[in-house]
């Protein structure tokens, strides 16, 4: 998958995270990616292990990785 961006010139990524398996679960990694400078959305969902991300410019993934690991997860790939 690549980053797409649309008209307002954000990004939207979507990565895979292994673990999530609750409401908590999605709050706490949504709430660690939340506070990458530049993130401006973050949607997680349990079921499918699927995080998309929409920031003002493309995220590093180390650093989005980072965010996952805080949160007790861990960051599989871009999905």
């Amino acid at each position: 998958m690549t980053a797409q961006t649309d008209t307002s010139g954000s990004v939207t990524a979507v990565y895979k995270v292994s673990g999530m398996s609750c409401g908590h679960c999605e709050g706490a990694v949504s709430g660690e990616i939340s506070e990458i400078p530049g993130v401006s959305s973050v949607k997680a969902v349990a079921s499918t292990g699927e995080v998309t991300v929409v920031s003002a410019a493309a995220l590093e993934e180390e650093a989005v990785r980072a965010a996952v690991d805080e949160a007790g997860f861990e960051l599989v790939g871009k999905a």
